[in-house]
């Protein structure tokens, strides 16, 4: 669990600060009013980066396996069943090993009489602080199997909306890498047999063709060496991704990305306003929702920007006004969320504008293949282009040379 330090008043009036525990700087601001502090500042706690070689080769629990868990949690509670023989009866029959082992550590944290948010926050390689939410409302509300039923739902769409992302890169991304195998085969095996031909001529080679034998020698006399620094490089960008820094810059540049950081970003304002509306709808307070659904979107950049919307809020700005400020947002969905803060609709309005959102991002996914043909194609004729030169130019050379002998 996150800490943050804090700065207040205790009930005598005296400057108090410390440390604390809690899912957000709201939930923490809310803990300290309950031991009589009035906060005065709430900041969270930088950790320190660091980042093991564990870190980047763990599997994480998969949507798939957390949807399931999730509608078998909701057909059980609405069932009647207890908590902790469901827990239980979960963890036995689990076939995914992190899943079962956070299954059996939460079985035993209620055993111990810890409640069942509490207990799924200690894994959250598992469970979200959305989640955690979600299931701490269900928890106060004695409404737990509807809470099971709305998260459900939410990774439904959420998985179908990767599923389509999926399908929609699937080809381009076949295409570059029989390109990168082609190319590697052809530098490796199939230039320098070209190469030993033309030399036993020793004509002056044209351009291309010195081009490619140049290249060709290069990945046969390194090839060792370049494969040494795709891996490291691999697991140098990973590194960099899992550092504060690096996962904010490309968060920022993804977005900005021509062609697809379009459908990124409104696949991911889709996703923001789906988890606000579920969190008011469960009947949480509006600047904890965004803090909480600031986690959910699952991008640096964009986190930092409803974090503002948020202490804008609590400065006294309407969630129109501060909307509107955040630049993240189409005209047309500020004119649901003003129409939605007008009627106290908020939460259906935001519905809809994640609807309007996926309605986009599902045109443009389905238009996706047909905008990165013609750059792929395009990049294969070039490829072919200097491969017919470079080949070719020299055999013609050397036929128009034996013609004219």
């Amino acid at each position: 669990m996150p800490e943050f330090h804090y700065r207040g008043r205790d009930n005598q009036g005296a400057l108090v600060n410390g440390e604390i525990e809690a899912n957000s700087e709201a939930a923490a601001a809310d803990m300290l009013l309950r031991r009589s502090i009035i906060p005065l500042e709430v900041s969270k706690k930088k950790q320190q980066q660091s980042v093991s070689l564990s870190d980047l080769l763990v599997k994480k629990v998969s949507l798939d396996e957390l949807l399931i868990f999730t509608r078998q949690m909701y057909s059980l509670t609405k069932s009647g069943i207890p908590i902790l023989r469901a827990i239980r009866g979960l963890a036995d029959n689990s076939h995914s090993p992190q899943m079962k082992a956070a299954l059996e550590s939460i079985h035993e944290q209620l055993t111990a009489g810890k409640p069942l948010s509490a207990a799924m926050n200690k894994h959250s390689d598992v469970f979200n602080n959305l989640y955690v939410s979600m299931v701490h409302v269900g928890e106060n509300t004695g409404k737990l199997d509807e809470v099971f039923l709305q998260l459900s739902s939410y990774i439904e769409r959420e998985q179908e909306t990767r599923r389509q992302i999926k399908s929609a890169t699937r080809y381009p991304i076949l295409v570059v890498v029989a390109i990168a195998i082609a190319l590697v085969i052809l530098n490796i095996f199939v230039i320098p047999k070209f190469a030993e031909m033309f030399s036993k001529f020793g004509a002056e080679l044209p351009l291309p063709t010195r081009i490619l034998i140049g290249t060709s020698d290069f990945f046969v006399s390194f090839w060792p060496l370049m494969l040494l620094s795709v891996v490291l490089g691999v697991f140098g960008v990973r590194y960099w991704l899992k550092t504060e820094k690096g996962r904010y810059k490309w968060d920022y540049r993804k977005i900005r990305m021509p062609i697809v950081g379009s459908i990124i970003e409104r696949s991911t304002l889709s996703r923001f306003c789906r988890s606000f509306a579920m969190m008011l709808r469960a009947g949480l307070p509006m600047t904890q929702s965004l803090s909480l659904v600031a986690d959910a979107v699952d991008n640096a950049y964009m986190h930092d920007r409803i974090v503002g919307i948020r202490r804008q809020i609590e400065g006294g700005d309407s969630v129109l006004r501060s909307a509107n400020q955040s630049e993240l947002f189409t005209p047309l969905v500020l004119q649901m969320i003003a129409v939605g803060e007008e009627t106290g609709n908020i939460d259906g309005l935001l519905d809809d504008a994640a609807g309007f959102y996926e309605r986009e991002t599902d045109f443009d996914l389905q238009n996706l293949t047909a905008k990165i043909e013609p750059i792929l194609i395009g990049f294969v004729a070039i490829i072919v282009l200097i491969l017919a030169l470079g080949i070719y130019l020299p055999m013609w050379d050397m036929l128009q040379a034996v013609k004219g002998g």
